[in-house]
């Protein structure tokens, strides 16, 4: 299991070592969903992209 910081509160957030690119997980402490990226170096987090709702279009 992977420890990463939260970029919003800086509280850690836990990203399983199975995890896969574009895996949201969400930082206990504030609700911030964060969206994993691995990469040659490790795993990062970035903010997850927000969701637009289409309302049937």
């Amino acid at each position: 299991m992977e420890k990463l910081a939260c970029i919003v509160c800086k509280d850690e957030i836990s990203v399983d070592q199975d995890a896969t690119t574009g895996e949201i997980v969400e930082c206990a402490s504030c609700g911030q969903e964060h969206e994993v990226h691995i990469t040659g170096d490790g795993v990062k987090v970035e903010l997850a992209p927000e969701i637009e709702e289409t309302w049937g279009e």
